[in-house]
Order: C-alpha cells, then structure tokens, then sequence
C-alpha cells in the first residue's frame, strides 16, 4: 500500500533521483486546511479500470473556482465532473482512459474546509492504467519576457519528442505547429510564485511550451494567450538534480528551476479581419482590424476623394487607423458609405482578399448644456443683444511655466490642421525686460502623428521666455481657427536636476542596445536607441529614484520585439541594472551625476540553473527589504503623528528587528520571512 501520509503530504508521485527534498523551510502555518483520510482507489493505483475516485477528508470540504484551478495531466477532451459527496469528493471520468497512460487529477486550490475557506493547496490523485507510475520530475521558472515579472499559474506543455506525431508537426526548422495541433503527453502548472514542479514524466526528450492561458480553455490561443517555448528537447532522466521543499508561508511547493521560459504574447497569428467601423464626429471615420499590418488593396469612400483623406495610425501595428475628412462638416452627408478590399484570414487560417462593404453613420448629439445654451443665445439675439459663442477650436500644450533646457513645446490638436502660418508666431527672450529679444525656434509636424507639432527652440537655463500666437494662425479641417495664444514660462536652472551617465560597453562593437531610465513602476522617461560601446549621459532628470532597463536590441530597429512561435524566435532579452548592494533603484540628488558601469557580458550572460537561482534569490532579498523599509517608514510615519510624550515612550521601547539579531529574516508581524531559495546545504 502506499504510504498514506507521504502521499498526502506532498500530493505527488514516486520519488526519483532528479529531485532532492530539502528541510521544510519557514514558520508555523496561520490556518489548517482539511486532511484527505482515504482515496479510493489508492492513490497511485496501477492497471486504473474504473471511471469514478472518491477522496475523502476529515471535515465537510466546498469547492471553488474549479474551472480556473482544475486540470487533468495529460488533458482530457471531456473533463472529468466534480462533486461534493458526504466529507469529500467525488469525480468522475467522462471519456474512455488511454492505456498504459499515467494520469493526475490536479485540484490547485479549488477545495478548502466548510468553515473557514482554508485551501489545501496542490491537492493531486494519480493513477495508472498501466504497470506502471511514471515517476520522473522536472522544475521550471516561467516569467514575464519584458518586464521579469513571474508569471503564476502557467501550464507546461511536455510533448513527447519521440512520438511520430510531434516529429511531424516540427519537421520545418522554421516552423513549428506542435502547440497549435497537439495535445500534450503531459501537463504541469506554475505555482504563483512563477515555480513549477512538473511531475509523473516519463524518461523521454520532450518538447517543451509554457502557455499562460488567459481564457481558461485549456488550449493555446494566439494573440490571446501567453506563450513560452524553450529551444531544443530536454529529458528529464538526463537533466541536473534539483531540489524541492515545502513554503509554509506560501502553503505550496518550491523547487531550484531547471528550466527557464520567458512568456511573450505572439500576436504573428492573431487572426485578420475588419474588426470594427465606427464614425465617432462628423470628419473623424475609425477602423480596426484583428491583427497588425493589414494589407489593404482598395478603400473608397462615394463621393469623397482619396486626396481628402487623412490618415492617423493608433497603434505601431497599424491595426487602428483613423480616417480624417478633409471636407467642410456641411458638405458631409449623415451617412458615408464605401467599399475596402483588403486580405483576411479564411476559414482554413489562410490570407485571402475581401471585399467588405462599409457604412458610417453620424448625428449630432446636443447635450442638455448645449440646449441650454442656444436657448441662451436664441433669447439674447431676440433681446437685441450679442453673446459670444465659445470658440470650439482646442489645442493641448504639454510644457508646464517650468521646463528644462532640453524640453520641446507640443501641441496636440483635437483635428488635422488644414494651414498654420509659423511666421506669425512670436518667441521672445525675456531676460531684459526692457528689450526683449526674439528667439528663433523649429516647428514641425510630428511624423507619428497627424495632430501633434512640436517647437523646439535653444532654451537658457534660468530665463523666462513668453510665446504669442495670434488669432487665426491655426486652422484646422472643421474650419475652426484658434484665439490669440499666449504663454509665458521659465526654464530651470540645471542645479535643480541630476544627471546619470552611463558606460556602456556592449558584447561585440555591432551590438545594439536601447537605455532607459523608468521611475519605480517602469514607466520611461527617457531613452537612447542604438546605444553601443560608449558613454550615454541622461541630462536634466528630476531627483528621486529611478531604475535603468536595458534592451538587447538584436534587429537593431529601435524597440523590443516579442518572439514569435511559428518560425520559433525567442522574445528580445530586457534586463534592469542591480547596484553591487544589491538595489534596483538608483536615488538621485539636485546637482549630483551618477554614473554607472553597463557590462552587457554580465547583463545579458547565458541562463543557467545557477544563475536563475542566483537571481531569483537576489529579487526576493530585494522584494523582502523594499517591504520592510515600507513597513519602517509607516512605523515612522505613525509616530510623527503621535504627541511628543507617546513618541518618545514609542521610540524607547521600539528596537528594530536588525538591532534584534533578526535580520531581514523577520518581519516585525514574527512571520518568518526566510528567501524563497534559502534552503539547507
């Protein structure tokens, strides 16, 4: 018989050699989810006939969320039906059993006690219809390709490399359908953690595929899904030792990775076809389409001239275009309509050309204000007196009265313009009040987009500057012209900022980069494309923490690039720069430079095992510090806000947990907050 308490402890299947079980790690569990006191048949039974298992628990159980958590290795094509019976549950097979297959039912954490809603995390029941449990393991990190992030709650695919099938679908060097017309042999699932322990495997290569399985289908799905793949066949009887032990914090496994998959979104396969036609204003048209680049042969809209057209790309995909009339509002009629060919997949996912007819239908809204107000006018023009309409023209200008030496002006239009006259627009130097001088500056049409120009002019530091634009420079395609413009603004003092220089020194001279500098959440603010070997210094950023991410820019086009499946590219590495302290954040002060060493042979150095624990070990240390200063800070914070008197008796009898010999180990809550790799040697 097998032994119970093994079984239900770790919920998985035999032992073998790939896997070292380290000492539990962590502190005493805060709750106590139900015990299973019977499986029926026993778990790991072999020569499996029956359609029914019954697992029974100590206490009343419910189940939650089975569609999320429920899985079975390999799939099955009907799945199993859960139910609760007395003190346990029951399942039952739907289809008929493959034979001499190793099976698991995987319950995540679907089933908890009655009372409380305490999980048993990783519950499993495996089986055999054969002699036979296969019993080898493999362990796996599965993150996000751009951003690091872990990816939790990732199915691996394992495909057997050896079946004539999956050597079929792999046949092409440059294209790979394996994931898209099989099943796998055999399934696993990252725990939130990223971590996945990958059980009952057989001594075979596999072929390999992470899918992060947004829509719950069980299926990989282009476009939708997330999608990792690894670049040659691994065999779990010949991969390195690993080990594995119980988080108590977490209540859920861990294990050192062996594997590493960087999971991208691969939009090369969503599928085309006109999504969407809508005309939100009377001269604006919007179209979508399913996926990027549409080739589109043919797009005619009756009585209007493609001269009159322009067009506004959304998205750098060019999958959301909007269309802009260039034809006075009273010439337009209610209702366009047109014709576009352009090519979309068929039914069997091949690209053909469509003809599609289109109509766009418009009528004006008039909200309660603006009733209000023409009612307002119609009463003032029959009163004999003249009110003033708004002006309807609008414009955004992103500077603030406060801007640095190497800022441009933008100006974002709500329309196209149909005419600007810039030599009308006036810049001036105000240093000397008394004389003025005018300022000579550029302004130019963004090639990006349509509504959007910028100025940009030789700014001095610690000088107010005043711009004019006088009534009427502007016009757009409504035929609505601006009122006189005016705005005065200083530029700052370079005292007032830092700067951060940076040595970059590539793998080879050819090799590309792209440099940013992102606050904390990693939003950019600023950038260098095509960086090589050489010294890249970021002028004028406001002082605070920021972070430097890098992209390995291989094709050398200026931005990252995800991976695509099909013809099996790998997604562009990113990484972010970690200070010898071991800190992700650079903090800096007015008037200082900070400057950094950015060796892409260290940045970018192969994946190992080791080094994949290496890092996932540093990121937590950092993760557990970055809580506990937060946590510090409040305890602070907190203390501000009390009387002198309290304070002071706070600050006596308060000594932090480092003076207390805990270390980051401890938080002060006393939960043990031990690294998520620190194991015993």
């Amino acid at each position: 018989m097998w032994p119970t308490a093994l079984a239900l402890f770790f919920s998985m299947g035999l032992f073998c050699r790939c896997a070292n079980f380290a000492a539990p790690q962590g502190g005493p569990r805060d709750t106590i989810p139900p015990k299973v006191i019977m499986m029926t048949p026993e778990f790991a039974t072999t020569g499996f006939k029956s359609n029914r298992v019954y697992i029974e628990f100590n206490e009343y159980v419910q189940i939650n969320d089975l569609m999320k958590e429920f899985y079975t290795s390999p799939f099955m094509d009907k799945k199993p039906t859960v139910t609760l019976r007395g003190r346990g549950i029951q399942i039952d097979m739907k289809e008929q059993l493959r034979s001499d297959q190793t099976y698991s039912l995987n319950f995540g954490s679907s089933v908890s006690d009655n009372n409380e809603g305490n999980p048993y995390v990783g519950l499993r029941y495996v089986f055999s219809t054969g002699s036979d449990i296969d019993s080898l393991f493999m362990s796996g990190y599965t993150a996000n390709a751009y951003n690091g992030d872990s990816v939790a709650n990732t199915f691996i695919f394992f495909y057997d490399e050896s079946l004539d099938s999956v050597r079929r679908s792999t046949t092409h060097p440059d294209y790979d359908s394996t994931v898209f017309t099989l099943r796998p042999n055999a399934v696993g699932r990252s725990y939130p953690s990223g971590i996945f322990i990958a059980e009952n495997l057989k001594p075979v290569d596999y072929r390999i595929y992470a899918v992060q399985d947004n829509n719950n289908n069980q299926q990989y799905e282009p476009g939708v899904d997330g999608i990792g793949f690894l670049d040659s066949t691994y065999n779990p009887s010949t991969m390195p030792p690993f080990e594995i032990w119980y988080d108590s914090m977490r209540m859920y496994l861990q294990a050192t990775p062996q594997l590493y998959f960087r999971i991208f979104t691969d939009k090369q396969f969503k599928r085309q076809y006109l999504t969407g036609q809508e005309r939100p204003g009377r001269q604006k048209l919007f179209l979508t389409f399913g996926a990027k680049n549409p080739r589109i042969e043919r797009f005619k809209l009756e009585g209007i001239d493609s001269s009159q057209l322009i067009s506004e790309y959304l998205t750098p995909g060019r999958d959301s275009v909007v269309l802009w009339l260039d034809v006075p509002p009273e010439q337009l009629p209610d209702t366009i309509r047109g014709e576009i060919t352009y090519y979309r997949h068929d039914s069997l996912n091949v690209l053909v050309p469509s003809t599609e007819r289109l109509q766009f239908a418009w009528k004006a809204f008039v909200s309660r204000k603006d009733r209000r107000e023409a009612e307002k006018a119609e009463q003032a023009a029959e009163e004999g007196k003249e009110e003033k309409k708004p002006n309807p023209f609008k414009v955004t200008v992103s500077a603030s009265r406060e801007i640095t030496p190497i800022d441009e002006l933008a100006f974002t239009f709500d329309y196209p313009l149909r005419r600007m006259d810039s030599s009308r627009i006036t810049l001036r130097n105000l240093r000397d009040e008394e004389h003025p001088a005018d300022v000579k500056f550029h302004f130019w049409q963004d090639t990006a987009n349509v509504r959007r120009w910028v100025l940009r002019a030789p700014w001095a530091a610690e000088t107010p500057y005043e711009l004019l634009i006088p009534e009427g420079v502007f016009e757009n395609i409504a035929g609505e012209r601006n009122d006189t413009l005016k705005a005065s603004f200083t530029v700052l003092p370079p005292d007032d900022f830092a700067s951060v220089a940076l040595n970059v020194r590539g793998k080879t001279p050819a090799s590309r980069y792209i440099v940013q500098l992102t606050d904390e959440n990693g939003r950019v603010l600023r950038e260098q494309q095509g960086a090589t070997t050489g010294k890249y210094t970021f002028t004028y950023v406001k002082p605070g923490t920021v972070k430097i991410r890098v992209i390995e820019d291989a094709n050398g086009n200026g931005r990252w690039d995800a991976g695509d499946m099909i013809h099996r590219l790998q997604p562009e590495r990113v990484a972010v720069y970690i200070t010898d302290k071991e800190e992700d954040v650079l903090s800096l002060r007015e008037g200082r430079e900070v400057e950094v060493d950015l060796d892409m042979n260290r940045l970018f150095a192969p994946v190992t095992m080791e080094s994949l624990s290496e890092e996932l070990e540093r990121a937590y240390r950092i993760k557990v510090r970055k809580m506990l200063e937060y946590k510090e800070k409040q305890r602070r914070d907190a203390l501000r806000q009390q009387g002198p008197g309290r304070r002071q008796q706070d600050q006596d009898n308060t000594v932090p947990a480092w003076q207390q010999g805990q270390g980051v180990g401890t938080n002060n809550s006393g939960l043990n907050m031990n690294g998520m790799f620190n194991r015993n040697r």
